[in-house]
């Protein structure tokens, strides 16, 4: 159970990075509408691409399963969710109350440790973006595009998408200087929106390129959830899972030591 704890901080009810969690929800508690382009932006994606161009592309074929464009695209986007739900708060978020509200300045000169305070904060981003993933699954759900039962394990999934995704959104911030940095966050996250085979199936591409996208960081979690949501299993999701979720570890690694340079030099 303990080893359990060290690779998944968010389990730890009760433990010092949860305080940080009650002060993000305090924070938002009256700003709650922030939360609602979450929900939109994938539901927006869903029905204009998914639907719209579905209609024009037709079925594919994924893994000996013929399905519709949209089920095709859904796994894809419900991975974006998961990514773009942590990084928020784990990017522009983060950086603001590091560099101009000075939060952590207070929050150090508590009983917390520079590490608290990572675990801390991708635990909130991890909650923010497993609530985006659960309401975009209920959406999917009444499409019509969860296609096996399988999809109960595509929350957990989103879960570890977020997890690898917060982990190392904290500890790039940690090297920002200011807002304009924050250019080089858009340079990776559009190209990985656009090609992680997310809209288009991998063979698609030409064979050099299909070999980058095998070792970018979404398309790992678009394979992962494409597979449960259709059934298509096979062991090679494992070494998908254990890409995302040493993500997580290293950033978190990096986040806390970090942390401990900047704000406790």
């Amino acid at each position: 159970m303990t080893a359990t704890l060290r690779i998944l901080p968010f389990l730890r009810w009760g433990h010092r990075p949860w305080r940080l969690v009650e002060r993000n929800v305090l924070a938002y508690r009256r700003v709650w509408y922030i939360f609602l382009s979450g929900f939109a932006e994938p539901l927006f994606f869903l029905l204009s691409i998914g639907i719209g161009v579905g209609k024009l592309v037709g079925d594919l074929d994924v893994g000996g399963h013929l399905v519709p464009y949209r089920t095709f695209v859904a796994p894809g986007l419900l991975a974006i969710a998961a990514m773009n739900g942590s990084l928020l708060d784990t990017t522009f978020n983060f950086f603001f109350k590091m560099k101009y509200t000075h939060t952590y300045d207070g929050v150090l000169a508590a009983p917390l440790t520079p590490r608290d305070v990572a675990t801390g904060e991708i635990t909130w981003a991890l909650l923010r973006g497993t609530i985006y993933s659960a309401a975009f699954l209920v959406t999917m759900l009444l499409f019509g595009d969860l296609r096996s039962w399988w999809s109960v394990l595509a929350l957990p999934g989103a879960v570890l998408i977020g997890y690898g995704f917060a982990g190392v959104g904290l500890a790039a911030t940690t090297y920002m200087r200011s807002f304009v940095d924050f250019d080089y966050v858009n340079m990776a996250m559009i190209p990985l929106f656009l090609f992680s085979a997310t809209f288009f199936p991998l063979a698609r591409y030409d064979a050099g390129l299909q070999t980058v996208i095998r070792l970018t960081p979404l398309y790992q979690g678009v394979v992962l959830e494409r597979s449960l949501v259709i059934g298509d299993l096979n062991w090679t999701l494992l070494l998908h899972a254990a890409y995302l979720l040493a993500m997580g570890l290293i950033g978190l690694r990096v986040a806390s030591r970090r942390i401990g340079l900047l704000l406790q030099p």
